[in-house]
C-alpha cells in the first residue's frame, strides 16, 4: 500500500476515509464515505480475513463507490459508503467488536448509515444498534437478500426478453456462481420458472442443498466460466470478469448479485464486443439496499417490492440506449448514475 490514501488504485474523490480500531475487542475497520450529494452515505459493513491492510483499503474504496452509483440509480435519497471489519467471520466475532463499530459510527454524527453485507448478518447489526441510530437491517425481517435477489431475477428477465427475444426463462441454462443467501434464493427463483441450474460454490453443503432441492448440475468453482449456458451469474465476491475468463465464457447474457463484476472498467466493452449482455451489477442487484433504506426511512415496507421490480424497467432502458449509442451497457449504467450525483 502506497504512503498516501489518495494514491490508491480504487480512491475517486472520496470525501472521508476514516480507520477505526478498539484494542479490548481487537476491532480493526474502515469506513469509506463515497459521495453525500444525494443524502447520508449508505452501504453495508462486509468483515472479510484480508490478506493485507492493502487489499482491505482498496476493497472499501472499490465497494464504497459503487454504492454511490447504486443508490443514486435507484433513485434513492442517499449516498454512497461502505464499512470493512478486517478479520475472519467465522471465528472473531463478538459482541464488543459490533459494540465498537456502533460507536466509530456514532462519532461520524450520521454522515455513514450501515447495514449488514457479506460476513455480517441482522444479528450483528443489532449489537451495533446499541451504540448508534446509524444503522439497518435490523429485527426478524432484517435480512434484505430476499430483495437483492428478487430484484436479480426480474433483471434477468428484461435481458431474456431484450436479448433472447423471450418472455420466459423456462428452459434456459443458467450457470451461477456463489450460493450464498443471495445466490441461493436467486437460484430458487430461478428454478421455479423453469430454467436449469449449473452451480458453483467452495461450501459443499450448499452445493448439496442446491442439487436435492433445486435439481442442480455442480461443477467445480473455475469451471463455472466453461459452461454452455445461457446466463452466467455471478454471485460470490466481486472482479471475476476478465480478459481471461471472458474469453472462456460460453453464456449470452450477464446477470448475478456479485458487487463489482468487472475487473477493469475495459471489462465492459470486452463483453459487448463478444455478444454478451451484461446487466450491471450495480443495476440488477440494488434490491437490498432499497429494502434498507426504506427501513432505515420509515417508509412503509409494503412499497420495498414494487420499487425493487422497477430494477427490470431500468435495465430495460439501459439495454436500448446501449444499443442505439453502440456502447457497453456498464458505460450507460455509468453516465445514468452520474447525472443524477454528480452536481
Amino acid at each position: 500500500m502506497s504512503a498516501f490514501i489518495f494514491n490508491e488504485l480504487n480512491f475517486d474523490n472520496h470525501e472521508q476515509v476514516v480507520f477505526v480500531s478498539e484494542a479490548k475487542s481487537g476491532l480493526k475497520g474502515i469506513i469509506a464515505i463515497h459521495n453525500t450529494t444525494l443524502g447520508p452515505a449508505m452501504g453495508g459493513c462486509r468483515m472479510w480475513d484480508y490478506a493485507s491492510e492493502a487489499l482491505a483499503v482498496n476493497d472499501v474504496l472499490r465497494l464504497s463507490r459503487g454504492m454511490t452509483y447504486k443508490n443514486a440509480v435507484a433513485g434513492l435519497p442517499i449516498g454512497g459508503g461502505k464499512s470493512v471489519i478486517i478479520g475472519n467471520p467465522k471465528t472473531d466475532k463478538t459482541p464488543a467488536l459490533f459494540e465498537a463499530l456502533g460507536e466509530a459510527l456514532e462519532r461520524l454524527g450520521g454522515r455513514y448509515v450501515t447495514a449488514e453485507d457479506v460476513g455480517t448478518s441482522p444479528q450483528d447489526m443489532a449489537h451495533v444498534a446499541t451504540k448508534t441510530r446509524y444503522v439497518a437491517g435490523l429485527g426478524d425481517n432484517g435480512d434484505p437478500s430476499p430483495y437483492t435477489a428478487l430484484g436479480c431475477f426480474v433483471g434477468a428477465q428484461a435481458a431474456v426478453k431484450h436479448h433472447l427475444g423471450r418472455d420466459s426463462l423456462e428452459g434456459l441454462t443458467v450457470a451461477v456462481q456463489g450460493l450464498g443467501h443471495v445466490g441461493y434464493d436467486y437460484a430458487r427463483r430461478l428454478h421455479a420458472a423453469g430454467a436449469k441450474l449449473v452451480v458453483a460454490d467452495i461450501e459443499t453443503q450448499a452445493l448439496e442443498r442446491a442439487r436435492h432441492e433445486l435439481a442442480a448440475t455442480v461443477v467445480d468453482v473455475d469451471a463455472i466460466y466453461d459452461v454452455q449456458a445461457d446466463i452466467y451469474a455471478p454471485c460470490a465476491l466481486g472482479a471475476t470478469l476478465n480478459a481471461n475468463t471472458i474469453a472462456r465464457l460460453k453464456a449470452r447474457i450477464v446477470a448475478g448479485a456479485a458487487n463489482n463484476q468487472l475487473a477493469t472498467a475495459d471489462v465492459g466493452e470486452m463483453l459487448r464486443q463478444k455478444g454478451v449482455l451484461y446487466a450491471p451489477d450495480f443495476v440488477i442487484n440494488a434490491g437490498g439496499i432499497i429494502k434498507v433504506c426504506y427501513e432505515y426511512l420509515g417508509k412503509p415496507e409494503s412499497d420495498v417490492e414494487a420499487h425493487v421490480r422497477e430494477i427490470g424497467d431500468t435495465l430495460a432502458e439501459v439495454f436500448a440506449r446501449a444499443g442505439r449509442e453502440a456502447v457497453s451497457t456498464s458505460v450507460v449504467a455509468d453516465q445514468v448514475a452520474q447525472a443524477r450525483f454528480k452536481r
